[in-house]
């Protein structure tokens, strides 16, 4: 079995096409291989260096400090973030090793909730590109533009036409913040070589007029394109993606609701692939609920489910649900009787004015048509109440308090990113349910100190599912990701919640423990891509050990 933790770019092949290893400012310009000021006396002189860096040579150790000394030097967190990523550009081997020894502190920083102002201003911070850019204009030729990607054997990209960016909308072109932020969190938290990875922008152009008068817009500067041609465009892709990289993964990322199902269902058994919104978001969600059963002592059949937003997110974590629902003993019918949803029009009920989008409709319920947020959860009842609108502070003290006075511990989960569209802030939750709340964010929270106590929350981020369910899958080469696997996932990680994250009212592990958390994921997914005869790669006898020894860890290496 092939060891993902390893590079094709140190196997003695150049990755701008020579047969020889790179050398001088070639080799430092490779941030793949560029150990910075950390070359030996002996690299120096044999990679044509000599000359070139400073005198000192400085352990990684030193450079990681050197790294953090000027990071923590930046009060905004968006020149923090502009900072890391001159760092990957780099120098990757030390910009995973920082991101990997200081995960708690990072991860905000390169994913959730900065990169969202990231993406917001990607034209204006723009340095250098990284990924690929195919827009409509290239449609006949994408074949051609992969190849002009340095590295041969990809196994996972993230790709996004950039509609429905986060919780911010139609963000076009400049969504490309979103697969890089997600790659380099497969590489820091799941170990994945960062060379196997490839970030893409599909740029059809975009519906957002004020991108169109933008002069720092780096995307087309044209509606998006729709229909026919479309979905012409999207087949496109995924046969040359099959055809130049036979082995990879693809990661559908932030496309807007009209595709984002119909991707997923068109193409998750010709081509390795997922949706991390709808399914990477599902088990994280479940994977709290499950180990909020453990706070309020009931079982995860008897939940009564209230969504705020019926999109992929919403639904995705409802459909999931069921599954593990109709696992533990109920009918499919039951299961999807506990789930209620609120939209932009209402709650979704049958007979509702106007056609309801196909992924609603197994939650359209019999029942009279309510208005608003308010109404609903006085009408359901529910145990849980969950945000995934994108629609700021609609969680009210009015509504936090009701579902503190029908449930002794109401679990709710404002899930939408980034923090500016979270529909209530921790310090609300805890202090509108007396202290009573089971919280959970799609953005990190400070520590809230209420009557005493101290509660740390717990961040709903699919940074806990989506590296290990990715590793799993081209750990064993899996011919498919499946649903299957992302329910195992959802069980493994709400496991792995201690006793002492419940006691600070966290239902999700430390982000500190997040390598252990994608480890044992992947093994999880692995073991069930094998027992659903997905698996194209020979059984190992030690399964944990085996997956272990995939993972990249950011060390340098001797080059003589």
């Amino acid at each position: 079995m092939e060891n993902l933790s390893s590079s094709p770019l140190t196997s003695g092949l150049n990755p701008f096409g020579g047969l020889c290893f790179p050398r001088g400012t070639a080799l430092i310009s490779n941030a793949l291989l560029n150990k910075g000021t950390g070359y030996s006396e002996r690299e120096l002189d044999a990679l044509g260096l000599r000359g070139l860096l400073p005198p000192r040579i400085f352990t990684m150790e030193e450079q990681v400090e050197r790294a953090l000394l000027n990071f923590r030097r930046k009060t905004d967190p968006l020149e923090k973030y502009i900072f890391l990523t001159t760092l990957q550009n780099r120098n990757e081997t030390l910009f995973y090793r920082v991101v990997m020894d200081h995960a708690d502190e990072m991860i905000p920083i390169i994913y959730t909730p900065t990169v969202g102002q990231a993406c917001l201003e990607y034209g204006a911070i723009f340095r250098s590109p990284r990924g690929l850019f195919i827009t409509i204009r290239e449609k006949g030729r994408i074949a051609e533009i992969l190849r002009h990607w340095p590295v041969a054997d990809v196994r996972m990209i993230v790709v996004t036409d950039g509609e429905r960016i986060l919780g911010l909308g139609d963000l076009g072109a400049l969504g490309m913040g979103i697969p890089i932020g997600k790659l380099s969190l497969y590489s820091a938290c799941a170990g994945l070589h960062p060379s196997y990875c490839l970030p893409i922008t599909l740029d059809v152009g975009t519906d957002n007029a004020s991108l169109h008068k933008d002069p720092l817009y780096i995307g087309l500067n044209q509606k998006r394109v729709r229909g026919a041609e479309y979905d012409e465009f999207i087949e496109e892709f995924v046969t040359a993606v099959q055809a130049a990289y036979p082995k990879a993964l693809l990661q559908w990322e932030d496309f807007g609701n009209s595709n984002a199902f119909r991707l997923l269902q068109n193409y998750r058994s010709r081509i390795c692939s997922f949706n991390d919104d709808i399914q990477g978001t599902a088990a994280v969600a479940l994977a709290g609920i499950m180990a909020a059963m453990r706070l309020n002592g009931g079982r995860l059949e008897e939940q009564k489910l209230l969504f705020l937003g019926a999109g992929e997110a919403g639904t995705g974590i409802a459909d999931l649900y069921v599954a593990a629902a109709v696992a533990g003993g109920l009918s499919e019918r039951e299961a999807r009787a506990r789930c209620w949803f609120v939209d932009s029009q209402g709650l979704v009920v049958r007979g509702r004015p106007g056609k309801l989008a196909h992924h609603k409709e197994p939650y359209a319920h019999d029942r009279a048509p309510l208005a608003t947020l308010a109404e609903a959860v006085e009408a359901v009842r529910p145990t849980a109440l969950i945000g995934v609108s994108g629609q700021p502070r609609t969680f009210t003290p009015e509504i936090i308090a009701r579902m503190a006075q029908f449930n002794p511990r109401p679990i709710i989960f404002a899930l939408s990113n980034p923090t500016s569209k979270a529909e209530c802030t921790a310090e609300e939750a805890y202090r509108h349910s007396s202290g009573r709340a089971i919280f959970a964010s799609g953005s990190p929270f400070p520590a809230v100190e209420f009557d005493g106590r101290t509660f740390v929350p717990g961040q709903g981020n699919n940074v806990y599912i989506f590296p290990g369910v990715g590793l799993g899958a081209l750990f064993c080469e899996s011919a498919q990701v499946t649903n299957g696997m992302f329910l195992t996932a959802a069980r493994t990680l709400a496991g792995l919640v201690t006793a002492e994250d419940l006691a600070m009212g966290r239902v999700y592990p430390a982000l500190t423990r997040i390598r252990e958390v994608s480890l044992k994921i992947a093994t999880a997914v692995a073991h069930e891509a094998y027992d659903a005869g997905l698996a194209r790669v020979p059984r190992p006898a030690d399964f944990e050990a085996a997956v272990r020894a995939c993972m990249f860890e950011p060390v340098y290496r001797d080059y003589v």
